[in-house]
């Protein structure tokens, strides 16, 4: 089983068709002219400027993950878009990936930025609430992205993907200190063991980076808890922002 895909979700509920609803949340798959699949809240409102997460899947899946991890981070309170990875890994449908090779991070940055204008020019988008996160390699990219254009987002998640290494990844020093990041990882994950958490816990404390942490009692996969805690934290980062986030918020 791919482990990047919650196996709490029932197998009933497979993207068949475009759009599909969810709980009445609205999830529409890549046409033509975009890689990515967006979601709508339940009961969105046209007037309100909703939170956007940009979501990178894992290793081995693919944007339709997203349907796996709204239900469980909040069907009300977001938009959400999901392009897809930048590597094809075999020739079955559905598994991408995010290397962390010069062009497939440049590649990344355009899907992931354009992601964003596809989201913003479909639903109201609060332009200072536009969060990055992802899982496994996603994480990492996710990561890559957001330490790289701090001033685009207003927090970044990794869920299982470490710190990425290679270039500097905190040249921007200025701009990642205003930059909230949320790490967590199973306590007993192959790809970002407890050790490498502490040292990336280190490594951007230093730097000065507003980083929290959450540790989880499973492998390298998504939970539940997971995404209910990061429901929590991004819903912190603009009802209890840092004083030097305020005003950008208030835009």
């Amino acid at each position: 089983m791919d482990p990047t895909f919650l196996s709490t979700w029932p197998a009933a509920l497979t993207p068949a068709e475009d759009p599909l609803t969810i709980e009445s949340g609205r999830y529409c798959k890549p046409d033509g002219a975009t890689a990515c699949a967006l979601f709508a809240p339940m009961h969105y409102e046209p007037g309100y400027a909703y939170p956007l997460v940009v979501w990178l899947h894992g290793a081995g899946a693919d944007e339709r993950q997203l349907l796996r991890v709204m239900p469980l981070l909040g069907m009300r309170n977001y938009v959400a878009v999901a392009p897809r990875g930048t590597f094809h890994e075999t020739e079955d449908a559905g598994r991408y990936n995010w290397p962390q090779a010069e062009r497939h991070i440049v590649l990344a940055e355009h899907r992931v930025f354009d992601a964003v204008d596809t989201a913003r020019a479909k639903y109201h988008v609060h332009a200072g609430r536009v969060f990055l996160a992802g899982f496994h390699s996603g994480g990492t990219m996710a990561l890559r992205i957001a330490l790289a254009h701090p001033s685009r987002f207003a927090g970044v998640v990794s869920l299982g993907g470490p710190v990425p290494t290679g270039g500097t990844p905190l040249g921007n020093l200025d701009g990642v200190r205003r930059l909230p990041v949320l790490l967590a990882a199973g306590s007993h994950s192959p790809g970002f063991p407890p050790e490498l958490v502490s040292d990336n816990q280190r490594l951007l404390h230093t730097a000065g980076v507003p980083i929290a942490v959450r540790r989880y009692r499973c492998g390298q996969e998504l939970s539940p808890q997971m995404l209910a805690d990061v429901d929590r934290w991004i819903i912190e980062q603009f009802t209890n922002p840092r004083p030097d986030r305020a005003r950008r918020d208030a835009d």
